[in-house]
């Protein structure tokens, strides 16, 4: 028997009958692109969902407990297990009944219980709820270290906050109220492509901007601190390094969902950030040196901080002290008690808010 040359086995279709005996095709292609889009989707969940249960465990272990009360700690803590719950159920979706070989190519959903849609409906919700804690703990960060602002400029960062994370959570809820709606009604959500980019992209920007205000303020203080000759490794640069991270990584990822054909990068960007949340403050907090302190509070950045004032004070002690006149009457100075120059307390206050409210 003489082989056809214009047959191409690895593209040839497969005949299969439906329910009501209507036979359809399926080509090899079609089912090559199935298999790796499964294996792909559960390999990305299920790499979020090892870093997230790594992570937690580790924040639970190497946080002391006065600091398991802090708000930024809860949040954190919320946020992760959001974020495993999430990737647990989008693993089990993948694996579920909605994703059968049949099931799939005919769109005969007939035989899908109703778990598998409390599944997919799950999933999304879970994904709302983290972004609103992601939200709440960015905007909680912000709120922190612009203590130290001026009232005006105080309040108009935490207007356009505030303004920027309910955008993004509202387009969250959208989506998230839509693709329910999807899943019940069994329809595709494709007239609705405009809804998954303008989450993602509103997301993305949130998180920019947070992490954009956060760096910019240690970046000021990092600043007064080189200054003043204290040039050492600590928190404060900790601190810049991860926002810094924080601001880039999940933008590459964000960007990864238009320019490959990876499944599902966009959903990296929450996982990130819930990641390095945590992960900046447990390495902040141990640069301190507090897990070798006593379980007393602030003990390790007490320490360091009164490490950094002595060091600033021998720096200043062969210098006059600063006069600074107390009294409205003419000629009647008084010399002030302090050993450190103005912009050196300035400094300490900063540090100590941007330390102490981050829950370190």
């Amino acid at each position: 028997m003489s082989s056809d040359p214009t047959f191409d086995a690895f593209s040839q279709s497969i005949t299969l009958i439906m329910q009501d005996g209507t036979p359809f095709n399926v080509t090899i292609p079609e089912v090559d692109d199935f298999i790796l889009y499964s294996v792909q989707i559960c390999i990305n969940y299920a790499a979020q969902l090892g870093a997230s249960v790594v992570l937690l465990v580790l924040l639970a272990l190497l946080t002391k407990a006065d600091k398991r009360t802090s708000p930024i700690f809860i949040l954190n803590s919320i946020s992760l297990a959001f974020n495993i719950i999430r990737n647990v159920l989008q693993c089990l979706y993948f694996t579920g009944q909605f994703n059968e070989f049949y099931t799939f190519f005919s769109g005969d959903f007939s035989t899908v219980p109703g778990s598998a849609f409390a599944i997919s409906i799950a999933a999304t919700v879970f994904t709302f709820l983290l972004l609103v804690t992601i939200e709440m703990s960015l905007l909680l960060q912000v709120h922190v270290v612009s203590a130290t602002l001026r009232k005006v400029y105080r309040h108009i960062i935490l207007a356009i906050s505030i303004a920027i994370a309910s955008l993004a959570i509202a387009f969250r809820l959208a989506l998230c109220i839509m693709n329910a709606r999807a899943t019940l009604s069994l329809t595709y959500l494709l007239p609705l492509d405009w809804l998954f980019s303008a989450t993602n992209v509103t997301t993305t920007i949130s998180i920019c901007w947070f992490c954009a205000v956060f760096v910019t303020k240690i970046g000021f203080a990092l600043e007064q601190r080189h200054r003043l000759g204290l040039r050492s490794f600590g928190p404060l640069q900790i601190l810049f390094m991860v926002g810094c991270q924080t601001l880039v990584i999940p933008v590459i990822f964000s960007i990864l969902e238009y320019t490959t054909n990876l499944p599902s990068m966009d959903s990296n960007v929450l996982t990130l950030v819930s990641i390095f949340l945590p992960l900046s403050s447990m390495w902040a907090a141990s640069s301190t040196g507090g897990s070798a302190q006593a379980p007393t509070p602030l003990g390790g950045q007490r320490k360091y901080l009164s490490t950094i004032r002595s060091s600033i004070a021998s720096r200043f002690s062969e210098k006059k002290p600063l006069r600074t006149s107390l009294s409205p009457v003419k000629g009647s100075p008084r010399t002030s008690t302090s050993p450190l120059p103005t912009p050196a307390l300035e400094v300490f206050r900063q540090v100590d808010l941007d330390l102490e409210k981050q829950g370190f």
